[in-house]
């Protein structure tokens, strides 16, 4: 079969599917706490995936995962809700991209995630429900949010960096197939 410039390249179908893999293992592996790839991941599905799957993606990662590591009870549904936040963040946040756009968004997720997650934390057992149970809350969590920080910076990068030089090269590859074509 003939390659053609409107043609997807094979490797967009199993992309999904690399990257749910990818941040599962990521996620498994030894890493630095809340350093881990899922953020970034929401927010490249929102941005990149098509439909379902930019819900699909992060999600199936963060379940595939906790299916290994445990399910720590009710108050996932605020990070898995915070993953969905972040995903429809990067549908509308992401839509013309730059590296300065993906920098701020990745920004963006981050202060969504801490702001999202701890509020679910305070609503469960281990804090009063009061504004200084509030305030407790978020103020355990500011150690971890530095590591927040920088691997939503250092994943959402690498993300879209990688999928824009695989589509540059796509492209570079299929304008060199049709110029040879056209001149044979």
């Amino acid at each position: 079969m003939r390659s053609t410039l409107t043609q997807k390249p094979l490797w967009l179908g199993t992309l999904p599917y690399a990257l749910i893999a990818a941040a599962t293992l990521l996620r498994l592996a030894p890493h630095a706490p809340n350093f881990q790839p899922i953020d970034a991941l929401a927010l490249f599905g929102g941005a990149i995936l098509p439909g379902a799957w930019a819900f699909v993606v992060p999600l199936g990662a963060v379940a595939l995962s906790d299916a290994v590591l445990g399910f720590y009870g009710v108050g996932m549904i605020w990070v898995y809700a915070s993953y969905v936040v972040i995903v429809v963040l990067g549908r509308f946040a992401l839509r013309h991209r730059s590296m300065k756009g993906v920098a701020g968004t990745a920004l963006v997720s981050a202060v969504l995630f801490y702001l999202i997650t701890n509020f679910g934390e305070w609503l469960g057992p281990l804090y009063p429900h009061t504004p200084a149970g509030l305030a407790a809350s978020y103020t355990a969590a500011i150690p971890f949010f530095r590591n927040t920080v920088l691997s939503d910076l250092a994943y959402s990068l690498a993300l879209f960096g990688i999928y824009d030089a695989a589509r540059l090269a796509e492209r570079r590859r299929a304008a060199g197939i049709a110029a040879a074509q056209r001149t044979t």
